[in-house]
């Protein structure tokens, strides 16, 4: 029977631990000194080796594989913070839209992936229109700051996301436009 492998971490405790190691760096880069230099040198190094280890893992992936590994959230970051993502950041990119979307839907609006060009990655953003009023949640900017985030964290080598903002048009009876000329 084989061993047991030890004790995996859930996705808080991860987000945690990233949390608190970036508390630690960034008390690390304002402290001077030798050994300051001598801790992020090995930090450095370290992360380096960790790159070149998931590297050698995706070399030996076949592609099924290498698409499940790059889904996975952590495993996703990790090969983008060493630029050996499977994926072109635009398909990534997109994908991090399309895991928006039914979240701004609820909210009476839409994002659809419309594209890159440059480095800029351009969203087309719908914004709650007419019959909303002002009891339909989050409000354009804040989706627009969330689709921005979510764009930027799944594909960093892009430098910007550009929304194509349009708002939803107003519910218009039909008797108001056939009426309009009668007496």
């Amino acid at each position: 029977m084989a061993e047991a492998v030890g004790a995996r971490l859930a996705d808080p405790d991860v987000e945690a631990r990233l949390g608190r190691l970036d508390e630690l760096l960034e008390g690390l880069e304002t402290a001077p000194g030798p050994s300051t230099r001598s801790a992020t040198e090995a930090v450095a190094l370290l992360t380096e080796v960790y790159g070149e280890a998931l590297a050698r893992v995706l070399d030996f992936a076949d592609g099924p594989l290498a698409e499940r590994l790059a889904e996975d959230e952590l495993l996703g970051h990790l090969m983008v913070l060493h630029d050996i993502h499977p994926e072109p950041a635009e398909r990534r990119a997109a994908r991090a839209v399309e895991r928006l979307r039914p979240a701004v839907r609820e909210r009476g609006g839409d994002v659809e992936w419309a594209g890159v060009e440059g480095q800029v990655a351009r969203v087309r953003l719908t914004t709650g229109g007419g019959g909303c009023g002002s009891g339909c949640g989050s409000n354009g900017s804040d989706v627009t700051d969330a689709v921005r985030a979510a764009v930027l964290a799944a594909a960093p080598e892009l430098t910007a996301v550009e929304p194509l903002t349009e708002t939803a048009p107003a519910f218009v009876p039909l008797t108001t436009v056939t009426h309009r000329g009668a007496p």
